[in-house]
């Protein structure tokens, strides 16, 4: 199959849109990922590979951030590989649907890596921030309660699904989808905005103020979520 014969059939395999997915991931991210999927899938690669390829472009920049010191190339670099991580893991589950779909090992796999990168992510901001920056060593704090606060929404998210999908619930894609609207709004809790803020990882002034604003609009929004899919899970059981 070609390139174009690969990407025409996915646009009627995409999946719907789920309620409040932020601009970014639905607007951008997942176009661009389609474009790499079919592109991937034209040359035979399989979703776990797309996952690898991900994985090693995303850890590559991560790897970065902690290790080399701040610059405005290297922000732009470290964007450039956690953007492009971003669009080959919307990728892999695009290339498993033009595959027949995908298997509980690749889905196994996927998770497993998006939750090491989110986790990653902002523990390599705190030990870079620690090397490199002169912001307080209190101001520490944020990368690793942004760590925390990540890897609870990812879990509720994934879990949320996991149960409904046990109750026998259709999952939260919804006919209409999220409306532009609601998506811009999500814009501050975007795993692509977090990733371009790191453009600013050679101004660590800017940055810390940025960052810190993205890490307590993550919090808000988890604080805002856990009850209400607290109460959904409750009226499932």
């Amino acid at each position: 199959m070609t390139v174009a014969a690969a990407y025409a059939q996915l646009g009627a395999a995409q999946k719907g849109r789920g309620r409040g997915a932020p601009a970014y991931s639905l607007y951008v991210n997942r176009p661009v990922g389609r474009v790499i999927a079919a592109g991937a899938y034209a040359v035979g690669l399989t979703p776990n590979q797309v996952t690898a390829v991900s994985a090693g472009l995303t850890f590559t920049g991560i790897v970065l951030l902690a290790t080399v010191p701040p610059s405005l190339l290297l922000g732009v670099v470290v964007w450039l590989l956690l953007a492009a991580g971003y669009a080959w893991d919307s990728a892999d589950g695009q290339v498993a649907r033009l595959r027949g779909g995908g298997s509980l090992a690749g889905e196994w796999l996927d998770h497993v890596v998006d939750a090491a990168k989110l986790v990653s992510l902002h523990v390599a901001v705190a030990v870079g921030a620690f090397r490199f920056f002169d912001a307080p060593v209190a101001w520490i704090l944020v990368p690793l309660g942004f760590a925390i606060v990540a890897t609870v929404a990812f879990f509720g998210m994934i879990l949320n699904d996991l149960l409904r999908a046990r109750a026998g619930v259709a999952q939260a894609a919804e006919a209409g989808g999220s409306s532009p609207l609601r998506s811009i709004l999500g814009l501050p809790v975007d795993y692509g905005v977090w990733c371009l803020s790191f453009v600013l990882w050679g101004a660590p002034p800017v940055f810390v103020v940025v960052y810190s604003m993205l890490a307590l609009t993550a919090l808000a929004h988890l604080v805002a979520a856990l009850p209400v899919w607290f109460r959904r899970m409750k009226h499932l059981g």
